[in-house]
């Protein structure tokens, strides 16, 4: 039997067809296809406020909050673990969003390398859920509370303002959504710079922890890795559009930055904030905010309240891309702003649901997250590093692509690490079941069993099938 792999093949892109260049008031036509040459726009820099402005909300303060006033970590305790998390989620989104302007493909197109063109709905399935649907619901009620603490508005009434602005924007598409993160950015970063610095100025650190442990340390590293790297499947989404040449360094730097400060900051804001007395039976925006004065308190709301819409229009525009990745053909010309529109209406439903029950399905939530995206990285860097020297363009829109191995390893990992180590309040593994102190390293877990498994898996099918596959285009 050979063991010589297939000669490499040539495939045709699909090239994003219309124009649409750098107008702002436009919608971006097509979906997941190749953005053109002629398209290409922006720097690297524009990065940093794109990820700054979507992690300037109260979603991000609240991860803080869980560390200190739920799991029971003291201050320090805290620190570190958010230091550890939020620093392993913002470099694997840096490394992940310097491949874009190579591609000029969303994320979730440059996973079918890995997972093949049918297997790649499993990932890019499971992003366009939980972007375009739970994150926009979790994002939505914090920009909802707000709203609704800040004006005396019913909360029904808010979280229908906010859900709008959110879609409106993100149906025009990525030039809009970049606009509005661009100007949204100093705004939010003047108001909770003072929040935070007068957060920090009034808190207590001399309250010790609950005794939560090495189990809810890991929690937290958990919980901040997830809403870190829950970003990592967007990471070249918003890179797409930047020309081709484009620094690397430059473009995985500003992009990872961007993400680490501002959930940095914030979530040792939100930490900080559950040592200062407030008043009980509030909701929890209204509990940041209420030590900080009147003036201060309610731009602090409204910041809140910007900042939930500066991360949905991210969230829906996102998760419509990874619904039109998914493999099948959506016969629309705007086929990814009319996505949009139906996951903003799915999301509105559930939103719409848990604004009286926020706090214990957020941290649910974010850890599910990772027991996703940790396998998911697992397969998609070791592709990279086994597929190293080799041509890999073509496979992003070849349909007789579909590999076996990412897949099965993907699931392989989930499965695996979510029975052993998961440690979260619908289900709890058998080890943590036994050994408490263990606490949720799933993700970790995952992530080495994915790579592992996929290693061992793409060396027996790579005598099947081609490995280099050359992408050719219009332009060429």
């Amino acid at each position: 039997m050979s063991t010589t792999a297939p000669a490499s093949e040539s495939v045709t892109a699909e090239v994003r067809q219309g124009e649409y260049g750098t107008k702002v008031i436009a919608v971006e036509p097509g979906g997941a296809e190749m953005v053109p040459q002629r398209d290409r726009h922006g720097s690297p820099v524009q990065l940093l406020w794109t990820w700054l402005s979507p992690n300037l909300e109260f979603a991000t303060v609240f991860i803080g909050v869980l560390a200190t006033g739920i799991v029971g970590l003291s201050f320090t305790q805290a620190f570190f673990a958010i230091l550890l998390g939020t620093g392993l989620g913002s470099f694997t989104h840096a490394v992940l969003s310097a491949r874009g302007p190579q591609y000029g493909v969303p994320q979730m197109v440059l996973s079918r390398i890995a997972f093949g063109w049918w297997g790649n709905a499993l990932p890019a399935g499971l992003n366009a859920v939980v972007a375009g649907i739970g994150w926009f619901a979790v994002n939505s009620v914090s920009g909802a509370l707000a709203l609704n603490s800040l004006t005396d508005l019913p909360s029904w009434l808010c979280l229908l303002i906010v859900v709008v602005l959110q879609i409106a924007i993100a149906f025009f598409g990525h030039n809009l959504v970049q606009a509005f993160e661009r100007y949204a950015a100093p705004v939010l970063g003047i108001i909770f710079a003072i929040a935070c610095v007068m957060t920090f100025v009034k808190a207590d650190y001399s309250v010790g922890g609950s005794g939560a442990g090495i189990g809810g340390f890991l929690v937290i590293v958990g919980a901040t890795f997830g809403y870190a790297a829950g970003w990592n499947p967007y990471g070249a989404d918003y890179t797409r559009y930047l020309p081709a040449d484009t620094p690397k360094v430059k473009v995985g730097l500003f992009a990872g930055l961007g993400v680490f400060l501002s959930c940095m900051v914030l979530e040792l804001a939100g930490a900080a904030s559950t040592s200062i007395v407030t008043g009980a039976g509030l909701n929890p925006t209204t509990a940041f905010t209420s030590h900080l004065g009147a003036v201060v308190g309610d731009l602090t709301l409204l910041a809140i309240a910007l900042g939930a819409i500066a991360a949905n229009a991210i969230n829906i525009y996102s998760g419509a891309l990874s619904f039109t990745a998914m493999g099948f053909r959506i016969p629309l010309k705007a086929a990814r702003a009319v996505t949009a529109v139906g996951f903003g209406v799915i999301g509105l439903v559930l939103a719409w649901s848990a604004l009286d029950d926020a706090g214990a399905r957020y941290e649910n939530f974010l850890l599910v997250i990772s027991y996703w995206i940790g396998p998911w990285l697992g397969v998609y860097f070791t592709d990279q590093y086994l597929r190293r020297g080799h041509r890999v363009d073509g496979f992003l829109f070849d349909t007789r692509h579909n590999p076996y191995a990412g897949w099965v390893s993907m699931l392989a990992g989930i499965v695996i690490a979510v029975w052993l180590f998961s440690n979260e309040s619908y289900y709890v593994g058998v080890v943590p079941s036994h050994v408490p102190e263990v606490g949720d390293i799933t993700f970790f877990v995952g992530f080495l069993v994915a790579a592992g498994l996929y290693a061992v898996l793409f060396s027996v099918q790579r005598s099947r099938e081609p490995q280099d596959a050359v992408l050719v285009t219009a332009e060429d």
